[in-house]
């Protein structure tokens, strides 16, 4: 089990977590729903260029929403298409973007860059 933790801070950010597969499902729901969630809660796939960890939505407790109302922008979720939206809710530091609004997936993207696996050493 991996927990990811700030690379600034060493919070951590997510809770215990395996290596999985995306969940396959419906296309897109009609209307203005929200998709279902992109990876199960309590798994993690590494994007196809290693700069970002995809997980469930529900598995960033450590996190908060930026104070930029702009990174906020969607009009059922975040559209998480104007920048980080998510940040350390220890230190401030910007970690990652979620997407949860009726056009996108749903699902958080941790920037492998902002995060560590293990705390490191102060």
């Amino acid at each position: 089990m991996i927990i990811f933790h700030c690379m600034n801070c060493q919070q951590p950010l997510t809770g215990e977590l395996e290596p999985g597969e995306p969940l396959r499902g419906p296309e897109r729901p009609p209307g203005h729903e929200i998709a279902s969630p992109r990876m199960a809660q309590g798994t993690f796939k590494v994007n196809f260029d290693g700069s970002l960890l995809i997980l469930h939505p529900d598995d960033v407790p450590g996190t908060a929403r930026h104070s930029d109302a702009r990174r906020l922008i969607g009009c059922c979720g975040l559209a998480g298409q104007d920048g980080p939206n998510l940040v350390c809710s220890g230190c401030g530091l910007e970690v990652a973007t979620k997407e949860s609004d009726c056009w996108t997936d749903n699902l958080v993207a941790l920037d492998a860059a902002a995060v560590s696996e293990d705390p490191e050493p102060k």
